[in-house]
């Protein structure tokens, strides 16, 4: 009897292969989402290859062992992969081994022949309840299953990739900040000085009341600007912080300026490349064959399910005739389940699962529109920052040689200390737009490597 279960559970197995989910076609790529041709890449570089300064490759190493969000993103695959495991499990019979046994007395007023001691044991194998999958519903919904716990691991990729993204930003933000703060300071030391002279010019009655307020003003302008910068870097390295999810090394140390660090541009790919190298369009995908393979699964709970039941094994009154010859027993009771009214709720399943994936096919446009806009703004941007540095650069220098002339026109007594406030106000808000553009060109970067689905 073992042999013909054997047998009837593989005989299950076999006509379990149907399906009623829709074929599933990949969507057409929505029309104007593309950029100028580039080169073809088999994969893209790695984070190390991109982000080469030595103090940020050690944040990001920390990040990934320790930051929140992203062991949240790996206990959630973790979650889903489990879920699939569940559904693919429930394609198999559960086989159950049993060894019972019992005795009952019965008194002589409820027998018939009086009072009597009664045993059963038994030991047997069997399934219950096992649902032969003839139009594919479990199938499907294993499918489905699958489907989720991969766009969960693209999630999880995804998150990755943000997470680096994010505290390379964050990196750079501390340096740029780090560097305006040093500039804050150059310059109210420098107008400090500038102060000092005056007051020393206005007691021999050179200068004016006018020139000394003037100066006055340009020292706290200048130690104000200090103090918000000061403010500025303590909030980035708590920033930093929290995207490390542990304390920043004791040792870390900052490059001398932003100018010091270096991102390497990330090749671009062609269009077509990113359909496969960025997770947020390979989780949507995986959504929506998610979503195909619940209208197969909706449309199986249509028809009739058939549930089979079964067990053989020995049964004997006594422990020692157990597995005597003569003591096989057998069970067999497979059930049909018919739907005939529900109020039209299995078919309003179908139609709910039809609108999921319609939506889903929306939801994978819009991310192949999001993913090209994002790549098509970064490569258009990065060359017009290459000259915009270049501009601001010049502007800098310009500056310095008109503060030079203007405090030698001061000194000198040829002109009024209103053209070096001037010359001095220029040449520090000349710097600060340099390190600002500076900070924005590196970002871009940052951004050009995570809208091509990083590394």
């Amino acid at each position: 009897m073992t042999n013909r279960l054997i047998g009837l559970c593989a005989g299950a197995l076999l006509l379990s292969a149907c399906s009623l989910a829709p074929q599933y076609q990949q969507p057409a790529t929505p029309e104007g989402a593309a950029w100028q041709a580039a080169e073809t890449l088999a994969e893209l570089p790695q984070p190390e290859a991109v982000f080469t300064d030595p103090g940020l490759q050690r944040l990001i190493s920390l990040a990934l062992e320790n930051n929140r969000d992203l062991r949240l993103a790996a206990l959630n695959v973790a979650a889903f992969e489990a879920q699939y495991r569940i559904s693919r499990a429930a394609l198999l019979p559960t086989l159950d081994a049993s060894l019972a046994g019992s005795r009952q007395r019965l008194p002589a007023d409820v027998s018939s022949s009086g009072a009597a001691i009664s045993s059963q044991y038994s030991a047997g194998i069997g399934l219950t309840a096992y649902e032969l999958d003839f139009f594919g519903r479990i199938r499907s919904l294993k499918d489905q299953a699958l489907e989720q716990y991969l766009a969960q691991q693209q999630n999880q990729h995804s998150a990755r990739i943000g997470l680096v993204s994010a505290v390379a930003s964050a990196y750079l933000t501390l340096v740029a900040d780090r560097d305006l703060l040093q500039l804050s300071a150059s310059t109210l030391e420098s107008e400090l000085q500038s102060l000092a002279l005056i007051e020393q010019k206005q007691r021999l009655g050179v200068a004016s009341e006018l020139e000394l307020a003037q100066s006055r003003m340009t020292v706290e302008s200048a130690r104000a600007s200090e103090a918000l910068y000061q403010r500025q870097v303590t909030q980035d390295m708590n920033a930093l912080t929290q995207l490390l999810g542990t304390q920043l090394p004791m040792n870390l140390a900052l490059p001398t300026d932003l100018t010091d660090v270096e991102i390497a541009a990330t090749p671009a790919l062609a269009p077509s490349q990113l359909l496969q190298q960025r997770p947020d369009i390979l989780a949507a995908e995986h959504q929506l064959r998610a979503a195909n393979a619940n209208i197969g699964a909706a449309k199986a709970a249509l028809f009739p399910s058939i549930s089979l039941t079964t067990s053989a094994g020995s049964l004997s009154p006594d422990l020692g005739g157990l597995f005597a010859g003569g003591s096989g027993t057998w069970l067999m009771a497979p059930s049909l389940n018919l739907p005939l009214f529900d109020g039209g709720q299995r078919a309003a399943n179908v139609e709910v699962a039809k609108a999921q994936q319609e939506i889903a096919v929306v939801s994978y446009q819009q991310a192949i529109e999001t993913a090209f806009r994002e790549v098509a703004d970064s490569l258009n941007t990065q060359a017009q920052f290459d000259r915009q540095l270049a501009a601001q650069a010049a502007q800098v220098v310009a500056g310095e040689r008109y503060l030079q002339l203007a405090d030698q026109r001061f000194e000198q007594g040829v002109d009024s200390y209103l053209t070096r406030l001037d010359a001095q106000r220029s040449l520090f808000s000349a710097r600060q737009q340099l390190v600002s553009t500076h900070l924005a060109e590196l970002n871009n970067r940052i951004s050009l490597y995570k809208a091509l689905g990083g590394g």
